[in-house]
């Protein structure tokens, strides 16, 4: 059994039925492998919840720097890409919602991710950092809605919300 599968389980467990199910036995039942199975890849839950997070981290830092060309502004426009790819993406759109609601229960482990999410916002902005930080909190905000309610925006709506943010990048500041 590979680790990702079983980070798989434990976020699908999340996803579906909250963070009272993260159990190891739980995951172990989900993945359709032994608990000793599960202990050798993840001895412990704060083990198993800190890969989920480093997953998490980075998956969106090789989808940005898939995106980033190096050009002012390009990290905000990256950013907007990397989001749109995984809230597209049926399987991964909850990985960082399980994510999350998994390190919120412990300071150390949501430290990564809190780190992360400052080095995200943090990037240099070109000629227009205000209207930069907006577009980047826009789409943070769809992370948080898309979370509670993956149903709300079909495709079109999204491709309508990336075109909308992406322009917004190109607009003169003022």
């Amino acid at each position: 059994m590979k680790k990702d599968a079983l980070l798989d389980a434990a976020e699908s467990l999340l996803s579906e039925q909250g963070t009272q199910a993260l159990t190891l036995n739980a995951v172990a039942d989900r993945a359709g492998v032994s608990k000793g199975g599960l202990l050798y890849h993840f001895p412990t839950k704060e083990a198993l919840v800190k890969a989920m997070v480093s997953r998490v981290i980075d998956e969106f830092d090789a989808l940005i720097a898939s995106f980033d060309d190096g050009t002012p502004g390009s990290a905000t426009r990256a950013y907007v890409e990397a989001t749109f790819e995984i809230l597209a993406g049926e399987a991964r759109a909850y990985r960082r919602w399980s994510a999350i609601t998994a390190a919120a229960t412990d300071p150390e482990l949501a430290e990564p991710l809190n780190g992360a999410m400052a080095r995200w916002h943090k990037q240099p902005c070109g000629e227009d950092p205000v209207g930069q930080m907006v577009v980047r909190l826009a789409a943070e905000g769809l992370w948080e809605v898309v979370s509670h309610a993956p149903e709300l925006y079909d495709a079109e709506q999204f491709a309508a919300l990336r075109r909308r943010l992406l322009a917004l990048l190109d607009s003169p500041p003022g």
